[in-house]
């Protein structure tokens, strides 16, 4: 069995170079996957804990937030309302 393989005129491969340089590869990328995963565990376990060390949960403070920009939305429109003249529908 021979270890080289010629393609397009001279052009020769190992195949077993090859075939090493593709499972270390594939062990590389599996490697880098698990890390990926542990560092995402890290940053939502940490953001878990930030999370419930907050005086106000995220969601009350954005619905206040919102509730809040709609009351100055009406407040600004109803002033350019009575400055303008023009009644609600």
């Amino acid at each position: 069995m021979a270890t080289n393989q010629s393609f397009m005129g001279g052009f020769q491969v190992n195949r077993h170079m090859l075939a090493a340089g593709a499972a270390l590869t594939g062990v590389g990328a599996m490697i880098g996957l698990a890390g990926t995963v542990i560092v995402g565990v890290a940053l939502a376990t940490a953001g878990r804990e930030w999370v419930h060390q907050l005086e106000t949960p995220p969601g009350e403070l954005a619905h206040r937030t919102l509730h809040q920009a709609r009351m100055a939305s009406m407040a600004g429109l109803e002033a350019w309302r009575s400055e303008h003249g023009t009644s609600p529908n």
